[in-house]
């Protein structure tokens, strides 16, 4: 598999009063190399496909693409390269995902992380729950990749 991109966060903790909704964060790019797609199709999601780049040639897809589960993996990793780290305290759950473009061997992608709410928890007062959606997006610009969710985060004053 493929070695992070960058180091550890060195910036500050990001709590729920530091999120300003529309804003963007954007992670270093991510090279999926042909290696890593077999490697993980082969334990995870072993279709032809995704395995063999003959078979892949005749596929709908015209040639070796990762995987779903590979590809989500690869989101939730660049998540972590994003400025931060968020003060979690819980993931809540998500709305889904979409598969917007095949995800090719040597291709390059990069996750774009845009805020779309934030309330303080009523239940749980030392926190608030903030909504966002993740993108993997080509250096052309081009969205393979998005899903939504939300997370519970820390409060300062908690």
């Amino acid at each position: 598999m493929s070695q992070p991109i960058s180091q550890p966060h060195t910036e500050a903790t990001i709590f729920f009063e530091d999120i300003e909704v529309g804003s963007v964060q954007t992670s270093p790019w991510y090279e999926v190399s042909r290696e890593e797609i077999i490697e993980m199709a082969r334990r995870w999601d072993p279709y032809p496909f995704h395995l063999d780049e003959e078979v892949a040639k005749n596929s709908i897809f015209a040639g070796l693409v990762a995987s779903t589960p590979h590809i989500f993996a690869i989101s939730a990793r660049l998540s972590h390269e994003l400025p931060g780290p968020l003060a979690l305290v819980s993931g809540l759950g998500g709305d889904g995902l979409q598969l917007l473009a095949p995800v090719r061997a040597n291709s390059r992608v990069r996750l774009v992380r845009r805020f779309t709410a934030a309330r303080a928890s009523k239940s749980r007062p030392t926190t608030g729950v903030v909504s966002f959606e993740d993108t993997l997006v080509t250096p052309a610009g081009e969205a393979v990749f998005r899903t939504s969710g939300s997370v519970l985060l820390a409060r300062r004053e908690g």
